[in-house]
Parts: structure tokens; C-alpha cells; sequence
């Protein structure tokens, strides 16, 4: 069956002639002699939502974890925010690091650490000291925005799995990033908190300006977040196009999807 290729409009978010923040050209990435992705393309502009779908193991982290650095490109070009991944030095990938926030799956809050302590670490880590008013004022600020503000002296443990996703999400917005990677941002919550979620999304890029990766098995979020949608098939991103176009496509391999 041949990939089908839908044609993308810009969206509301585009600007006009915007800039591409992150994009990759013949991108392929294999382990031990299996090839996972194979000859990726894509282009993610400035302001821009993109969702990755796919089925289970078809290699949608493997994508964003090489955008970080995770995983190194085997051939073609991968190149976010000015850098060639395949060729990037240390001192260059810690600079980039700090200009991509990665949301992971289970939130990945430290059990450890306070709500508060939380929020400071990736301040005390990758930006280094501050006065201790603004380093203050950033976490309150962080969690105020999400809502959560009377959680900062709480463990993770006292939360529900939505406050704990949040609060991920306001820990790596502390850092202020131009792009953000969200791997299965409301996976194990329910249909309510899960929406909640999802909005949140929408109104952090709105407010920081953000442009982002979802890749997400959740079709609820995926028409409420995404400006276009690529559907990994035959290790490629072969599909794409705005959620509309693709949920009424013809294919009926791409329609599944949406049912």
C-alpha cells in the first residue's frame, strides 16, 4: 500500500514565510542492524503544534529522543534550532538542551523533593545560582500557571496523576524553551483530566510562545493540540496532513486511526 501524502496548509499559529525551528531530511535511526525510522522528513515552524501518531513500537520517542540528543541520527540530517544533531558537540548539545523541554510519559517528578524542590532543580542544575527572591518568583510563577500553587510544599505522592502532570509541565516551562517534546503528555489519565491537560498545552504555547512535538495515542487531544498530524507508516512519517483531512481521508489504514 503507498504512502499517502496530504498537502499541509499553513495554520493560524504559521506565520507567514515563519521560521522552521526544528526539521529533518532522510532522517534514519536504527539498533543493533533494525531499522526503526527510515528516511524521516519533516519541517516544525515557529508557533506550531505538530502531533506524531502511530502504533505501539513504531518508533515515535525514538523521534523526539534523537531531537535532545538521546539518540544519535545514523544518516540524513536532523536539525533543531540551528544544530546538526548528527554532529553536535557537548558543550553545543547542553546549550540546545536547555532550549528543548521534554515532557516524558510519567511526568518523572522526584519522589524525593518537594513540589518546591521540584520546580528549583532544573533552575540549580542547568541555569546555575540565583538570588533566592527570583528563583522564588520563577517557581511561583511556574505553578501559578498551572494552577497549582497551594501544591508547592506537597510531596508528588500527595497528588493525583493529573496535578503531577502538570506540575512536569511547569517544571520544564521554568526553563523558558522554544520547543517542546511531549511524549504521551496524558497517557493514564482519565477523559476529564486528560482535556484539562490538553488545554493547558494550548495555552502555554500561547503564553511562552511555544512550538511543540505531541506525540500522543489519545485522538481526543490530538484534534484539540494539533495544527498538522503525521502518522508514522513504514518507518516514515508517510502520512500527514491537518486531524480534518486525515480523518476523512480515503485510506482506510489512516482512517483507523480516527475510529
Amino acid at each position: 500500500m503507498e504512502n499517502q501524502e496530504v498537502h499541509i496548509q499553513k495554520n493560524k499559529h504559521q506565520k507567514e514565510n515563519g521560521e522552521v525551528l526544528a526539521s529533518a531530511q532522510n532522517f534514519s535511526k536504527s539498533f543493533d542492524g533494525t531499522a526503526v525510522l527510515e528516511d524521516v522528513n519533516f519541517e516544525l515552524y515557529e508557533g506550531e503544534n505538530m502531533v506524531v501518531l502511530g502504533k505501539s513500537g513504531t518508533g515515535k520517542s525514538v523521534l523526539i529522543k534523537s531531537m535532545v540528543g538521546l539518540h544519535k541520527p545514523d544518516s540524513g540530517e536532523l536539525n533543531v534550532l540551528g544544530h546538526d544533531l548528527k554532529n553536535i558537540n557537548e558543550e553545543d548539545l547542553t546549550e540546545l538542551r536547555r532550549k528543548v523541554g521534554y515532557l516524558f510519559q510519567g511526568g518523572a517528578l522526584y519522589d524525593s523533593m518537594t513540589v518546591r524542590e521540584n520546580m528549583r532543580f532544573p533552575l540549580e542544575r542547568q541555569v546555575g545560582p540565583k538570588p533566592e527572591d527570583e528563583m522564588e518568583a520563577l517557581v511561583e510563577e511556574g505553578l501559578e500557571s498551572v494552577g497549582l500553587i497551594d501544591a508547592i510544599d506537597k510531596m508528588p505522592a500527595e497528588l493525583s496523576g493529573g496535578m503531577q502532570k502538570r506540575i512536569a509541565l511547569a517544571r520544564t516551562l521554568i526553563l523558558r524553551p522554544q520547543i517542546m517534546l511531549y511524549d504521551e503528555p496524558t497517557t493514564g489519565l482519565d477523559p476529564v483530566t486528560s482535556k484539562e491537560i490538553s488545554h493547558l498545552l494550548l495555552e502555554m504555547r500561547d503564553r511562552y510562545n511555544i512550538t511543540s512535538i505531541i506525540v500522543t495515542h489519545d485522538m481526543a487531544s490530538a484534534e484539540l493540540t494539533a495544527d498538522k498530524v503525521y502518522i508514522i507508516r513504514d518507518k516514515t512519517l508517510g502520512v500527514q496532513g491537518t486531524f480534518e483531512e486525515l480523518a476523512n481521508s480515503d485510506d482506510e489504514w489512516v482512517r483507523a486511526f480516527f475510529q
